[in-house]
């Protein structure tokens, strides 16, 4: 039997470091903000204690800065909860890892060979429906979702079968279980496989195995819905029209666009609760738990966290996933035990050209490596 989680508890066990007993984080959040970011909101649990900061602002030309307790779009963190739904529904009898996806969603034609296993590690060979980068520099297209044309069609609709049989209209990647290629329609078919097997929809399930015992309030599977809940902070994108350069607040959208490739929304303390909870073994029994945190060979992959070495300073393993979406960008990691996390939320003026990226992935390795003593180097997906 798994240990019943009461974050309210956990909660009075930790003690609240203010800003001034961690000068290092808050300069290290403002040096993110430094190199370009609009607002950084940081949540630290280590052996000092738990240390909450912000820096930056909430939304261009406004002063105030980003609230510690806001919402924000998690992205690909998203795929870290999707895949603890499969996993708890494995625990439960209901589904098993190593059996063939097309037995439970007969109606798409998948390859036999495909598992359930395969979804959450992206090993299917399944094409990605925002379009796949080849090692030639080849370049397949999915669905529209970065410049002008995305930004007039933000709000549109797409049913998460749409997005799966758009994917399977595209040649595969390689064949199933021969090779690692990181696909949101893996996601998409992983929500289709929960809804199937429990007749519920996935935010009923995710509600009934996660939000609901964890009392994670903050935390909102959006479906279409396009609003975000008060208090959050602004996200804007930058595009050419008619070659003049425009920027646009984004932070309202209907994200069936991404659907469980990275739809969700959060706080960092429910990223918090929800990956220490996780790692602490309060989410799934131990045996599925080490095959989550197994990780493919070279790529460090599990099923649903990417499982990665800090490096040589003695850091240790830490389990994470990051995500990024539409000026928004999420941070989540832990230790393999929970004992020792990290989320955050970044908010920014997202492009076509990414042209945040490398600054990103400077700013995350900074953070890490404050916490953890090492560094990762990860992009948001």
């Amino acid at each position: 039997m798994m240990n019943q989680f009461n974050p309210s508890e956990n909660m009075k066990e930790k003690r609240f470091a203010s800003g001034q007993d961690r000068p290092e984080l808050q300069k290290a959040i403002q040096e993110i903000v430094d190199s370009g970011f609009l607002g950084v909101q940081l949540r630290v649990h280590d052996e000092q204690g738990e240390w909450v900061g912000s820096a930056g602002v909430s939304k261009l030309g406004d002063a105030a800065k980003p609230p510690t307790n806001g919402h924000f779009r998690i992205g690909s963190n998203t795929k870290t909860f999707t895949a603890t739904v499969v996993l708890q529904l494995v625990a439960e009898g209901r589904i098993g890892l190593e059996d063939p996806v097309v037995e439970y969603l007969p109606e798409f034609g998948l390859d036999r060979r495909i598992t359930v296993r395969m979804l959450l590690q992206h090993t299917s060979g399944v094409f990605n429906f925002t379009g796949e980068y080849y090692e030639d520099g080849t370049v397949v297209p999915g669905i529209p979702w970065k410049g002008l044309e995305w930004v007039d069609n933000r709000f549109k609709t797409y049913r998460p079968e749409e997005l799966v049989q758009l994917a399977l209209t595209k040649p595969m990647r390689f064949e199933p279980g021969t090779g690692w290629s990181y696909s949101n329609t893996n996601y998409v078919l992983a929500r289709l496989l929960i809804e199937k097997v429990s007749g519920s929809s996935l935010a009923e399930e995710m509600q009934r195995l996660i939000l609901g015992p964890l009392g994670l309030s903050g935390t909102v599977v959006p479906d279409t819905q396009p609003m975000i809940p008060e208090p959050h902070v602004h996200a804007y994108y930058r595009y050419e029209d008619a070659g003049e350069q425009k920027t646009v607040d984004v932070t309202s959208q209907n994200p069936s666009w991404i659907s469980t490739g990275g739809d969700m929304i959060s706080t960092t303390q429910d990223l918090h609760t929800f990956i220490s909870a996780l790692m602490g073994g309060k989410l799934l029994p131990a045996p599925l738990l080490a095959e989550m945190c197994k990780p493919y060979p070279k790529i460090g992959y599990g099923l649903g966290v990417f499982v990665q070495d800090t490096g040589s300073n003695g850091g240790g393993t830490i389990i994470t996933h990051n995500g990024g979406i539409s000026g928004y960008a999420a941070l989540m990691y832990s230790t393999p035990d929970g004992s020792k996390t990290l989320t955050a939320s970044i908010n920014y003026v997202d492009d076509a050209a990414m042209s945040l990226a490398v600054p990103f992935q400077k700013a995350t390795q900074r953070l890490v490596e404050e916490v953890f003593g090492g560094g990762a180097d990860q992009s948001p997906g």
